[in-house]
């Protein structure tokens, strides 16, 4: 089974255009090396997927027909992906919270006198 059509039908990427595009981006590794959408895969081996700044890696463990369910993916694949992945991924958020909030429009003429005076202060020290 091609490894493009393998990653839609256990429900990795929503569409197969998707899962091609991702290949090709060299998002998708087996091995160490990147492949391409049309690359056979068979069972008992390792995939690593960059998706959403994780590296997942799923452990092929059968062949599905067609797309599955979401309830019967886990018989076709073994999530091995390491916590630490998920851990960086909360600090990335957290980062993210230095910025201003999502909505909170344009900065207003105080927040802009606030940046002139930080960026001159620190080209003073400089």
């Amino acid at each position: 089974m091609r490894i493009d059509k393998y990653l839609w039908c256990i429900r990795v990427f929503k569409t197969r255009s998707i899962a091609t595009t991702a290949c090709k981006k060299g998002q998708v590794k087996m091995d160490g090396k990147n492949v391409k959408p049309s690359k056979d895969i068979f069972g008992n081996e390792l995939i690593i997927v960059r998706k959403n700044q994780i590296n997942y890696q799923i452990k092929v463990l059968d062949l599905p027909e067609s797309r599955v369910g979401a309830k019967l993916v886990d018989i076709y694949r073994k999530d091995t992906t390491p916590k630490e992945e998920f851990a960086k991924n909360e600090l990335l958020k957290y980062a993210k919270d230095y910025y201003r909030k999502k909505g909170t429009g344009r900065p207003t003429k105080k927040d802009r006198r606030d940046i002139e005076d930080y960026t001159e202060d620190s080209e003073e020290n400089v």
